[in-house]
């Protein structure tokens, strides 16, 4: 019998922690694999936009094994910080740091992006790939990462959104519903996890919807880019 999906409930929390930490020692891999490699291109795009800005200290939330961060590393900031719930990611993420020499520069830290252990202002621009489809309490976290960010500062995010064209939408629609979550399985060992994908992003505000939780926690402007051919959108906010 399978898994219960992640639900939206209190506790969700729990749910991913685990959830992530059980396919960590597969994640880069069906990551790379789900997405065809695409995904390299999309965290490249944001570190150019990023790069507009040379900040000297980035967040990088829900970090997982790191992939963003070590991306950002190409504009020799002073530091990047990466923070997750998921421990078991994290790990393997240091792994990938420390193999790459970028220990001076990349600090991997436990923590919850909805209660960051960090002050006021802290740095010169915050990222996410991925990872705020995945919070419990979605407009705290924007709201603590607005908080953390330089006053005239940006946040960038990238999110899975729903391709609305013909044929991409139905292709995703089938590739997401079918394809992915077999593959997952077969790969990762886990019912649940790749399952959770489609559901998530099924569930998740995007476009305008999500511009208008990015403003009601704090961002003072927002503005969304869609990336190949709506798959993904990035999101950018500025304090």
């Amino acid at each position: 019998m399978s898994k219960p999906p992640i639900t939206q409930t209190p506790g969700r929390k729990i749910q991913v922690q685990a959830m992530f930490n059980d396919i960590a020692a597969r994640y880069d891999l069906l990551n790379h694999l789900l997405s065809m490699g695409i995904d390299k291109v999309w965290r490249m795009k944001l570190v150019n936009l990023m790069d507009e800005d040379k900040p000297k200290r980035i967040l990088d939330l829900a970090t997982g094994t790191g992939d963003l961060a070590i991306a950002a590393a190409s504009m020799k900031p002073e530091n990047i910080t990466g923070t997750d719930i998921a421990g078991e990611m994290l790990a393997i993420g240091q792994e990938k740091v420390n193999k790459l020499g970028l220990g001076n520069i990349i600090t991997l830290l436990k923590a919850d992006s909805e209660n960051l252990p960090f002050a006021d202002a802290e740095f010169d621009s915050a990222m996410v790939a991925f990872g705020v489809r995945n919070y419990e309490n979605l407009p705290k976290g924007l709201a603590e990462m607005c908080r953390v960010l330089k006053p005239g500062s940006r946040a960038f995010i990238l999110e899975f959104s729903k391709p609305q064209k013909f044929p991409v939408k139905q292709l995703f629609g089938f590739y997401s519903r079918f394809i992915l979550p077999a593959i997952g399985r077969l790969v990762s060992k886990n019912s649940t996890a790749y399952t959770y994908l489609p559901e998530s992003v099924a569930a998740f505000p995007q476009d305008d919807d999500f511009i208008e939780i990015m403003k009601k926690a704090g961002f003072s402007h927002a503005e969304y880019i869609s990336l190949s051919f709506g798959i993904t959108n990035l999101y950018i906010g500025k304090k």
